[in-house]
């Protein structure tokens, strides 16, 4: 049985949720792209000797999806000319989410290795995954969302990595102020606020921060702004509506976080203000 729709399901799961039960999930919605497998195999030869997937063909789209997954985290991590300690564990941290078995940590691990290669061109492969993911935009954002979330904790997004995690996001269209909302909601996600060792007021004061970057929105605002921005961003990702407008099956859990994380920033924003619920 082909795994690697299960393993793009199980990708998505794991944005949902950081428990093992969200990659659970995904995978078993992953096994909806299996079932479209064609009786014969694709070509397998790089991303850049080949054409791009045809859009609609959702199983290449997740061979792909899982390749390129890891050869970026790979090439990302090596960005600064060495890979740390940290950023392996980051990606083994992924893989581990996913629970992957011996040959597919071995894939992953193999693309994880072809992207630390000097000519790993990044800019063919991540337009060959535009191309295949053509009118599947949320493909796109939950690739670079897994991007985002392994080089926080690798190496916490600092200098070249941040560099080349900006460019993929330009190549997908992804503006800069959509990129620094994407960082900000997986900061606030992961519970990071202020970095390093922090004191609990500047680490308080980041939450804050991120909070109000969640909700798009400044904190000179008036309290009705800020009412009007949580519920603007609560009605822009609503599953229900997100759903009715195309959103794949797969990617309603990560909807559904998402709207969580915008309860969860107005919250914040409410108690500092004092607004009553």
């Amino acid at each position: 049985m082909n795994w690697t729709g299960k393993l793009l399901g199980g990708l998505i799961g794991l944005l949902a949720t950081r428990q093992p039960l969200g990659a659970v999930i995904g995978v078993i919605v992953g096994h909806l792209f299996d079932r479209q497998k064609s009786s014969s195999d694709a070509s397998r030869d790089p991303d850049v000797q080949r054409a791009a997937a045809e859009p609609g063909d959702a199983n290449a789209i997740a061979e792909r999806f899982f390749r390129n997954t890891f050869e970026v985290m790979g090439h990302v991590a090596k960005a600064d000319g060495r890979v740390s300690e940290a950023e392996i564990a980051a990606a083994r941290a992924v893989m581990a989410e996913l629970r992957l078995d011996a040959p597919q940590t071995e894939a992953a691990i193999v693309a994880y290795r072809r992207g630390k290669e000097p000519d790993f061109n990044l800019e063919a492969v991540m337009l060959a995954l535009r191309k295949a993911c053509a009118g599947r935009p949320d493909l796109l954002l939950a690739f670079l969302e897994i991007q985002v979330r392994a080089s926080l904790q690798g190496s916490d997004m600092r200098g070249v990595a941040r560099q080349r995690l900006g460019r993929i996001a330009t190549l997908f269209g992804i503006g800069t102020i959509e990129f620094a909302h994407l960082e900000a909601v997986l900061r606030l996600r992961a519970g990071q606020g202020a970095r390093g060792g922090a004191a609990r007021q500047a680490n308080d004061s980041e939450k804050l921060a991120d909070a109000y970057r969640v909700l798009e929105v400044g904190p000179t605002a008036t309290d009705a702004d800020v009412e009007t921005a949580y519920r603007r961003q609560l009605s822009r990702h609503h599953p229900d509506k997100l759903k009715a407008n195309g959103l794949p099956e797969s990617m309603l859990e990560h909807a559904k976080q998402r709207t969580q994380q915008i309860i969860e920033a107005w919250d914040v924003i409410r108690a500092r203000r004092g607004i009553a619920n």
